[in-house]
């Protein structure tokens, strides 16, 4: 009997892992430096392998962060739950109309005047709807994202943060605001994986949502080394070898906004950086920046969903301070002594030290991470 072929995108992926592990013995030892790899850095001569190849050694930890808020930052709108869910979405204002029409295959984003009309195919969702949802179409060769976005909590449309007009001078402004160029490149690279190459947006190479390579680069040379001489670990980066600091303010941070990023952004000031966690957390005082204890990923795992409850986190804040009715904690490194216990309380820290902040437009309160006492009426702090 005639042995069956082996399917077409598992035989592409053996070439591409023997032609990377070709590759990566010819060329001269560490001629690729993963130890400077950043997410949206590029890793020239590297290639992007997919989920599927790092699943196949580290199936536990793909198959879980494939179900996290990251792993669906970006969707190809046919694969948009909300989309799905909702076959027809409307929001008005003013003389404008919009309409999003959902559906398994055709999904449309439609806007009038009452005169004249735009209406494009909706390409990407960007977020997985746990706060929103925003939509991006192409219109006269150029990548609009939508002004009307999904909000979960209204279960409906209302305006994109920060794209509010009042009121649109014009349909096409009234429709979109035009995203081409870097903040395309921003937006794909830091919603999806392996979008930018030779600094040009290649949405046609685009893996959506936020994978494994994102975080720890394109993984064509590692796949073909482990495939081919198991145990080598090499041509892959794991952020686990940064310092605190740097973990949280230029790794998260490069997405999440840390405070050097957030520094070159003025216009990003005020009540709306609740949403940039690293820049949030540099700025509490009296905390260290550069303690492990403080570090992003010593409270969230990006391979897992994010843990909801105020309870949940008492256990990170005991590694610092001991609740109130205790004498328990670990203290701080290098044997200084411990931090106060909390007077007050014996759980739930995070509902008085990092409080949930409301976003106006957002329909959701953001939890504010300069930790703090935080009192009532107090004023939002910069």
């Amino acid at each position: 009997m005639r042995a069956r072929l082996l399917p077409s995108w598992l035989g592409a992926l053996c070439l591409l892992l023997y032609s990377s592990f070709a590759f990566a013995q010819a060329r001269p030892e560490k001629a690729t430096d993963f130890s400077n790899f950043r997410p949206r850095l590029e890793m020239p001569g590297e290639s992007f392998v997919g989920r599927e190849a790092c699943a196949s050694c580290h199936a536990q930890k793909s198959n879980s962060q494939f179900h996290t808020a990251m792993g669906h930052a970006l969707s190809i709108a046919s694969e948009s739950d909300v989309l799905r869910s909702h076959p027809r979405m409307t929001f008005r204002v003013g003389a404008y109309s919009y309409e999003i029409v959902g559906g398994d295959r055709t999904n449309s984003y439609r806007v009038t005047d009452g005169n004249e009309t735009i209406s494009e195919p909706i390409l990407y969702a960007f977020g997985n709807a746990h706060v929103a949802q925003t939509y991006v179409y192409r219109h006269n060769g150029k990548l609009y994202e939508g002004r009307v976005s999904y909000y979960t909590a209204v279960d409906g449309l209302d305006w994109t943060i920060g794209d509010a007009l009042n009121p649109p001078p014009s349909l096409e402004e009234a429709a979109g605001r035009d995203i081409s160029g870097d903040e395309a490149r921003n937006c794909f690279s830091c919603h999806g994986t392996a979008a930018v190459a030779d600094t040009k947006l290649r949405l046609d190479q685009l893996i959506p949502g936020v994978t494994c390579e994102a975080c720890h680069g394109p993984g064509g040379s590692h796949a073909a080394v482990m495939l081919f001489a198991p145990g080598e670990s090499a041509y892959i980066f794991n952020p686990r070898t940064l310092h605190a600091g740097s973990l949280s303010q230029e790794f998260c941070g490069a997405c999440h906004r840390g405070v050097d990023t957030v520094a070159m952004m003025p216009d990003l000031g005020g009540i709306n950086n609740v949403r940039f966690q690293p820049y949030r957390l540099f700025n509490s005082r009296g905390h260290d920046p550069e303690d492990a204890r403080l570090a992003c990923t010593a409270c969230h795992d990006p391979h897992m969903d994010l843990k909801r409850g105020d309870v949940a986190y008492d256990r990170n804040c005991t590694t610092c301070h001991a609740l109130r009715g205790t004498e328990q904690t670990t203290g701080k490194q290098n044997n200084s002594p411990p931090d106060k216990s909390c007077p007050v309380a014996s759980g739930q820290c995070v509902s008085c030290h990092m409080p949930r902040v409301e976003l106006p437009g957002a329909h959701f309160k953001f939890t504010d991470h300069r930790i703090r006492i935080a009192r009532q009426g107090e004023a939002y702090p910069y």
